[in-house]
């Protein structure tokens, strides 16, 4: 098989979230221990419910069913991203400005690879980050090509 197994899922999955007004947030095809899992994590506005991730689990499991591009058994799961959703696509860091935002890079960046604080901006090309360092405030710029990995963060008051 040519395609990777994610890319594919996201190709057969699409149609069927633009049609009930859903967004794919991601895909993941990973093993845990001895079972594979096929993750895909939707979203909206609003929320998804248990119905909706059923109707998009049973459609996509239709389609690939026709295909099987996976030989060996498998779990599908698709659920809500939850609350620490993934920032992934430009569209999800314009949605996560203002928000608190948890990020890590390849490499440090004034000592450190880790990151949590308000998403100040996002340009394209950087992240504007606002941390706390003990009482003071400070704004760090995060090149994007230095982002490992992104996703907003459930802070406790």
């Amino acid at each position: 098989m040519s395609k990777k197994v994610t890319e594919l899922v996201e190709e057969l999955v699409t149609p069927i979230l633009e049609e009930l007004n859903l967004e794919l947030v991601d895909v993941e095809y990973v093993k845990e221990g001895k079972s594979w899992f096929l993750r895909v994590f939707i979203d909206k506005d609003t929320g998804v419910d248990i119905d909706e991730c059923g109707q998009v689990s049973e459609r996509l499991s239709e389609k690939l069913d026709e295909i099987d591009p996976i030989t060996h058994n498998y779990f599908l799961e698709v659920s809500s991203p939850g609350a620490e959703r993934p920032l992934k696509k430009e569209k999800d860091f314009q949605k996560a400005v203002g928000k608190n935002v948890y990020v890590k890079t390849y490499e440090p960046i004034l000592d450190s690879k880790e990151f949590e604080g308000i998403l100040k901006e996002y340009t394209g090309d950087s992240l504007i980050i606002e941390v706390k360092i003990k009482t003071r405030k400070k704004e760090i710029t995060i090149p994007f090509e230095k982002v490992a990995k992104a996703r907003l963060a459930v802070t406790f008051t």
